[in-house]
């Protein structure tokens, strides 16, 4: 019989497997280190934006790319065309062009985002929670390019239209702590966790992705695999945070894609008192979504003003195939526009030349 010790080592010895399966090395020596400090960010030991603006001294200023690892292994909706390799080689290449307007962390998912379309087979698990080797190098390729100029990607895990792939709570757990394990070997210096995006979204199936206390269980047991890691989860697009995850998480993610800038002072400060940095990293607020709102600007601004990091979600560009990677121009229809206009005022608010 397997006691617990041996299943333990079994798990550590089938995870270094897949490190070298995945084409990577254990324990390499990466460039780019993400650490905090009481509420700043700091990369390599230096809080962020050092020189620039004041106030945006250990901020992380984000974007959403969840489907930059995208892939589909449903025949009957895969899009026509899509590459998944060359989808990843497209976004790296334009990595350069969001650093220069500030953005120093982009939002990663395991199980991706929804695409435009019902019905994609998008997840780096399988139902027992292994990783897969072909989806977890995409992942690596992507995280590696951002090291090497010297930025973060915040990991998420599991997605509301993906985590029914998972087979039941032991698999999801199984995927946590693999996940974490395969960080933890490849060294990864630049990577933190969000366990769950909007982990009460009416869209997971498992139970433990709906509770506060799952969600608390999840990062524990991230952390205890893994404990330099740094791990939060993410709720609901109201801008707000459960008391019992403000004191679990290590940072605090709010999304605010309901919420409108007005609201940004109360919301931030209702978790302001635990310490920790707060940080947007999802924010639906273009005039083709369902509000008929163009307020990216006014929304970046409330929330650096009252001391949060932001992070912009343009879904249409993003996140529905085709997938578009590079900064909109303003002359190139409405939602580039308002895409170039986010990303000016995001420059801007940081101080960049």
């Amino acid at each position: 019989m397997i006691d617990g010790r041996m299943r333990r080592q079994i798990q550590i010895l089938l995870t270094a497997l897949l490190v070298v399966l995945a084409g990577g090395s254990s324990m390499q020596a990466w460039q780019t280190a993400v650490s905090i400090e009481g509420d700043r960010f700091l990369i390599d030991g230096r809080p962020t934006y050092e020189g620039r603006a004041p106030k945006a001294l250990g901020r992380l200023m984000n974007a959403r790319m969840v489907n930059a690892t995208f892939d589909d292994e449903n025949p009957a909706t895969r899009p026509e065309g899509l590459d998944p390799e060359v989808n990843a080689a497209r976004f790296i290449t334009a990595m350069d062009e969001y650093r220069a307007q500030g953005i120093l962390a982009f939002t990663l998912n395991l199980q991706g985002g929804y695409p435009g379309y019902e019905g994609a087979i998008n997840s780096a698990f399988e139902p027992d929670g292994s990783l897969k080797p072909a989806y977890i190098r995409r992942v690596a390729r992507v995280i590696e390019a951002a090291d090497a100029k010297g930025m973060v990607i915040i990991l998420g895990l599991f997605y509301q239209r993906q985590d029914q792939i998972l087979t039941d709570e032991d698999a999801v757990r199984a995927a946590t702590r693999n996940a974490a394990e395969w960080i933890a070997q490849k060294g990864y210096t630049n990577v933190v966790i969000e366990i769950a995006n909007e982990y009460r979204h009416g869209g997971f199936d498992h139970p433990l992705l709906k509770s506060d206390a799952g969600q608390i269980e999840l990062i524990e047991l991230a952390r205890s695999v893994h404990p330099k890691l740094l791990v939060s989860t993410s709720g609901m697009g109201n801008a707000r945070f459960a008391p019992m995850l403000c004191e679990a998480a290590d940072f605090i993610l709010l999304h605010g894609n309901g919420t409108e800038p007005e609201d940004y002072a109360e919301r931030i400060a209702e978790v302001a008192h635990y310490g920790k940095p707060t940080v947007f990293n999802e924010d639906w607020c273009f005039s083709d979504d369902s509000r008929g709102v163009a307020d990216a600007p006014a929304k970046a601004t409330a929330a650096f003003e009252h001391g949060a990091s932001w992070g912009i979600m343009n879904q249409i560009r993003n996140q529905q195939w085709p997938f578009i990677f590079g900064i909109g121009k303003s002359d190139e229809g409405q939602n580039a526009k308002e895409d170039f206009a986010a990303y000016k005022t995001l420059r801007t608010l940081v101080g960049m030349p």
